[in-house]
Parts: structure tokens; sequence; C-alpha cells
């Protein structure tokens, strides 16, 4: 059973409460900017007046997960394509491979990771709702089981053909995404680039993983393996150091 989330744009009233339900649940600062950035995995941009809300596609076959080395990105069965720092290497292939130009990265971090919405991933798995769908008062977005919001789509289209452009976006893009659209307009008019192709984009991208000699990979791995080497010596050093401080402090106060 895979869900998934219905944006519709027409109804957005850009009051940015998802922006700021998600800053929320990832910890993040509530910021003024608007875009994409790595504190910022869900972003209301105004194209003069009306507002368009990117996120995560959690593509059917996701590019990044088939471009990773590592395994760090997944899809999972309930549809939101998920990430796992702790196994990436920092190589960034997922953010070149992206069809959607989604994952960011944290340049200003010491260790940094890619950042991306995860679709609330815990929270379906709790039977919750994402909390930006949670936090939408004018209904803009509407989570439940992907068939059931295409169909949900198609009616409103049926319904109200006055209304939206005749298109659900995601439907077939890139081979189908977990995100949906329907807006008033052609969604390139919004942003979005153009012609992305129906079939998967994660094909060409294991066609050429699988060509990839095997020593780059490796090359890849031992790169990680020194780092991680070095981090945990850092770490033990610490460790050492508190030890030996809490050894004299302990002599102290038995020396009183």
């Amino acid at each position: 059973m895979k869900y998934g989330i219905l944006i519709d744009i027409t109804r957005c009233i850009g009051c940015y409460a998802c922006e700021e339900a998600c800053a929320q649940r990832w910890g993040n600062p509530i910021t003024e900017a608007h875009k994409l950035s790595s504190i910022q995995n869900t972003a209301v941009i105004d194209y003069n007046g009306v507002y368009v809300s990117r996120l995560c596609m959690h593509c059917e076959k996701p590019t990044c997960a088939s471009a990773c080395p590592v395994g760090a990105f997944q899809k999972t069965s309930l549809g939101p394509v998920i990430y796992d720092p702790s196994k990436c290497l920092g190589c960034r292939y997922c953010m070149q491979a992206c069809p959607f130009d989604i994952p960011k990265y944290q340049w200003d971090k010491l260790n940094p990771k890619v950042t991306k919405c995860d679709m609330c991933y815990e929270r379906i798995k709790a039977g919750n709702v994402p909390a930006c769908v949670e936090a939408c008062p004018a209904e803009a977005r509407t989570f439940g089981k992907r068939d059931e919001l295409i169909e949900e789509a198609k009616r409103r289209i049926n319904e109200n053909p006055e209304t939206y452009y005749p298109h659900i976006f995601g439907l077939k893009e890139a081979g189908g995404t977990s995100v949906l659209y329907l807006a008033d307009r052609p969604m390139q008019k919004l942003g979005f680039k153009a012609n992305l192709p129906e079939v998967p984009l994660s094909l060409f991208t294991e066609q050429i993983m699988s060509k990839i000699p095997g020593y780059i990979f490796w090359g890849g791995t031992l790169l990680f393996g020194i780092w991680w080497i070095t981090k945990r010596r850092d770490e033990v050093q610490r460790l050492q150091r508190k030890l030996k401080e809490m050894e004299e402090n302990n002599k102290k106060e038995n020396g009183k």
C-alpha cells in the first residue's frame, strides 16, 4: 500500500503553515527565505501570487536511490523515499541525479549530510498524516493512498474544468511520483522542468552505475573508512580526556 500527498495549488493561500510545521518536525529554524535549503525541506514559492509548494517528490523509482553507491536512499513500501545519513559518503550523486533538484547539502557543517523531506515517514508508520498536511488550514494538501489521490484529482478536474489545467503532475513524470500536483496552468509555468520523460530516470542511472569500475566504488569506500577511523579516533581522544579529568577530580575529592 503506497501513500502520497496531493497538492492542490489552486487552494494554497500562502500562509506558510506547512513550512513552519516541517521546520518544527525537523528541529530547524523558521526562515523567511521560502526556498528549499539544508534547513528547509518544504518551501512555498510565490509565483506572482500563485503559491507553489516544493518538497521531495518521492519518485516511484527514485533516481537518488539508484545513483547512491552505498544505499543511503530507500523507496519504502509505504511510499516515502527515506535517507540514512549514517551510510552517506557525501558524494552528492543524489543531488546530480534528482530530476526535481530536491536534495540539499549541509555545506556549513563539519560533518555535512544531505537533507530532504521524508514525508514524515515515522508519523505515517504510526498511523498519522505528515506534519505539513496536518498544518494546512486550506486543505491544499491531501494525504492518502496514491491510487485514491489520483481518483480524487481526476474528480476535481472533471467537475471543475474551469478551475484546473487538465493534467495531474506526478502521475507519469519521471516514472510517477508519490507527490501529485493540481494547478490552473501547466506546471512548467510554475518553475517545474518541462519535458520530463515518463520512464523512470533510475533506469539510466542504474545502467551507468553498473558500468562504473569496481575500484571507483571501493575507492570511495576506502575514503569513507579513513574518514570514519579519523572521526572515531577523535571521539576516543575526547573520551580519554574526560576520563582523565574525572580521575583527577576524584583524587582531589579523596585528598580532602
